[in-house]
């Protein structure tokens, strides 16, 4: 069955068809989850959320532009919804941020190490270090997704960047003594 036939058989509640869509996409929308989660019980239960999300408004696909696409948005805002109310974002002063570059080119560290200390931020800076970094929203699409200002975007985005820096200079201080 094709992908738009499959589609089409989901609007009309077709429990198959919604279990084969799940079998599709379950994996990358699971790591999307395991992204924005703050552990992985909490990414299942997110993912089960977000195929809730996405059956009830499959008839709003209108085949413009990937469904994937769609699936990975609809995934997002459905965990961005369980942070909106929390008070977990820092509101900083802009004219304090000072922009940091993270130096990760660099072959003492691999990609299951930088995603792990990514994962080790805190909520709110690994919610818009995520957001913005990896997956490419401005920071006015981030304040409008957690209903927070611009400039607490922009100054949880910073903090991030120096958390990661501070932790992958003292990685490679590590990794330079045990080389010694």
């Amino acid at each position: 069955m094709s992908l738009n036939q499959l589609i089409e058989n989901c609007k009309t509640n077709d429990t198959k068809a919604q279990g084969e869509l799940y079998k599709l996409f379950s994996s990358k929308l699971f790591a999307v989850c395991l992204k924005y989660s703050r552990n992985y019980a909490e990414a299942e239960d997110n993912l089960q959320d977000a195929f809730l999300t996405i059956f009830k408004k499959i008839e709003q696909f209108k085949n413009k532009g990937s469904f994937e696409g769609w699936l990975k948005r609809i995934t997002i805002n459905t965990v961005m919804q369980r942070y909106r109310n929390e008070k977990v974002f820092d509101i900083i002063n802009e004219d304090a941020i000072e922009d940091v570059e993270v130096d990760i080119d660099d072959d003492q560290l691999s990609i299951d190490y930088l995603l792990q200390i990514i994962q080790e931020l805190p909520d709110r800076y690994r919610l818009v270090f995520n957001l913005y970094v990896l997956d490419d929203y401005s920071h006015k699409e981030i304040a409008e997704m957690l209903k927070i200002k611009i400039g607490t975007s922009k100054s949880n985005l910073a903090r991030a960047r120096q958390i990661l820096k501070q932790t992958i200079e003292t990685h490679k201080s590590a990794t330079s003594l045990q080389s010694l």
